[in-house]
């Protein structure tokens, strides 16, 4: 992942609009490590308030006084707030500045992060929950455009950074929110402690916010997100991201709780699910180049990994529980692949951050039943999970799809060009 000083130094100048020049402009040697910085720290962040919960959510039930239904709710949460909160990050960065949006959004995820974990009602934690994911949600959006916008010729390389600094703080909100709530005895505390890292994650945005510049000043004027329902790259990177957010999120909010059902402890469970996300570390690393060479035989790769670890948990959920995270954890990758694939197949920042945007948004939404459908699933068969592997199967089975498809060579700036000239607004 070595960047070359001369891009980094241009880090933070973003791509200047045509008959502009960088040349024009001073160049700071230490512009391009704070937006590398930047990124590796909102990656470390993006996903804490996600999986910090599922290790925990038999505590979090007990101390809230609630069903698996409600517990379902709270693990399809995130979905949720990053598919609504998520679909606003285009118009506010167009209007303020992608650079101020995520400061904003950082600050409110730090709030909320350290005020859920006081909560003593289910609704007030929901409340304070959608703050602790505003980070998450925002930086999901823009993370892509901001990528392309400092780095366009290393756009590989800067999603690996970001996406394996996200595989670490991901692994480890899950591996050490157990430990933490057992050192201190409150499963509060396991919750809370993750503020600290969104606080730290701030800072460095905040140096950028001063040259900070709304859209039409770096690349054009934002594309409307209906007009983007009229590609079929898009909604096929909509399937691809969707389908397999889903798989996610039943991963991060019930995959300790199926190992505890297996008759695991606690600490061991919450072990599983962090080795699991910490296959998406070097998974993160190595996707994102791999994917310049062919991203059809990475979805395959991918999807039979997911397809032998969902059977093999069906069929022997302890006799090869690491095996099957494993499989599971690699089969992941098509996460960062999607993510990339944003990237490959737009041409301008703007349509980067419209396609973003829309792929993420409906993706989310496609992915936000797939939680809470195994909380209602497990109440309704009297915590019976077979048809939860079922459902993940079944997403499986639409995500490969949806990448088999959105991995042809096609740019979605073409595909909407011929058919509508006036596509931007």
């Amino acid at each position: 992942m070595a960047v070359r000083r001369d891009q980094l130094m241009t880090g933070l100048r973003p791509t200047p609009p045509p008959g502009t020049s960088h040349a024009d402009r001073p160049a700071d040697p230490r512009a391009g490590w704070l937006i590398v910085a930047a990124l590796v720290l909102t990656g470390l962040t993006m996903r804490s308030a996600v999986t910090s919960v599922g290790p925990l959510l038999t505590e979090l039930r007990q101390g809230l006084h609630i069903s698996s239904g409600a517990a379902g709710v709270i693990t399809t949460l995130p979905v949720l707030c990053f598919a609504t909160i998520g679909s606003l990050a285009p118009r506010l960065a167009h209007r303020f500045g992608y650079h101020r949006v995520v400061v904003l959004a950082l600050a409110a995820s730090t709030v909320g992060l350290l005020t859920r974990a006081l909560a003593r009602s289910f609704w007030v934690f929901l409340l304070l929950s959608v703050l602790a994911l505003a980070g998450g949600a925002i930086a999901n959006i823009l993370m892509p455009s901001l990528v392309k916008q400092h780095f366009p010729h290393q756009i590989g390389r800067m999603t690996a950074a970001y996406t394996t600094a996200l595989a670490f703080g991901m692994t480890a909100a899950a591996g050490f929110s157990v430990p933490i709530a057992d050192a201190s005895g409150s499963w509060r505390y396991g919750l809370g402690v993750w503020a600290a890292l969104s606080a730290v994650a701030l800072l460095p945005w905040l140096a950028t916010i001063r040259g900070d510049r709304p859209e039409p000043e770096h690349g054009g004027s934002r594309i409307a997100l209906s007009r983007l329902a009229r590609s079929r790259t898009a909604w096929a990177l909509t399937v691809m991201f969707g389908f397999q957010s889903m798989q996610a999120y039943i991963s991060f909010g019930w995959f300790a709780e199926f190992f505890r059902h297996q008759g695991l402890s606690a600490t061991q469970a919450g072990w599983l699910v962090a080795f699991y996300a910490g296959l998406s570390i070097p998974v993160s690393m190595l996707v994102p180049s791999l994917a310049a060479r062919g991203q059809r035989r990475l979805v395959v790769v991918m999807s039979g990994c997911c397809a032998l670890a969902y059977l093999g948990m069906l069929l022997a959920p302890l006799g090869g529980a690491w095996l099957w995270m494993t499989l599971a954890g690699t089969g992941a990758g098509t996460f960062p692949l999607s993510l990339t694939m944003i990237g490959l197949r737009s041409r301008e920042i703007t349509m980067t951050s419209s396609l973003s945007g829309f792929v993420q948004a409906v993706g989310y939404l496609i992915a936000g039943g797939g939680p809470w459908l195994v909380g209602y699933l497990l109440d309704a068969t009297d915590q019976n999970w077979t048809w939860p592997i079922v459902l993940l199967l079944f997403a499986l089975a639409m995500s490969s799809a949806g990448g088999w498809l959105a991995s042809r060579d096609v740019r979605v700036d073409d595909e909407l060009a011929p058919a509508d000239p006036a596509f931007r607004r």
